[in-house]
């Protein structure tokens, strides 16, 4: 089990992430830059913070995609749709990748970063059962 960051791993992190923005955006070359820089002058607590650093770039990537989780099939023209839709709602270019769910019994589920849009069957029959 891993122990948990510190807090001087943690800041160091967020500095190295900030490093790697372009205009609030994660950038590559930026990010090599980064892990460059860390190779030739190792951290105290190096696992602590590359975790720390990883988990902040994966979380900003994550903003910048929709997963459609759906039971059934499901056209391209929704998932550029839906594309278009959030990318103009997060002001900020969005793909959408769709995942097949038959959990779902119908309709969508979508995730984008940490928000969560839900519009599936499986979640009005929780929601009844649960009321």
């Amino acid at each position: 089990m891993a122990a948990a960051p510190t807090k001087a791993s943690q800041q160091l992190a967020r500095q190295l992430f900030a490093l790697s923005l372009v205009n609030g955006l994660v950038a590559p070359a930026q990010v090599e830059g980064v892990l460059a820089y860390l190779e030739k002058h190792p951290p105290a607590q190096p696992l602590q913070v590359l975790q720390a650093y990883r988990r902040l770039v994966a979380r900003e990537l994550a903003k910048g995609e929709i997963v459609v989780e759906h039971a059934g099939p499901i056209g391209e023209g929704i998932l550029r749709g839906l594309e278009g839709a959030f990318t103009q709602k997060y002001k900020r270019q969005v793909t959408a990748r769709g995942v097949h769910n038959a959990s779902l019994i119908a309709g969508l589920r979508l995730r984008i970063g940490d928000d969560v849009y839900e519009a599936s069957i499986a979640n009005q029959l929780a929601q009844l059962s649960a009321a």
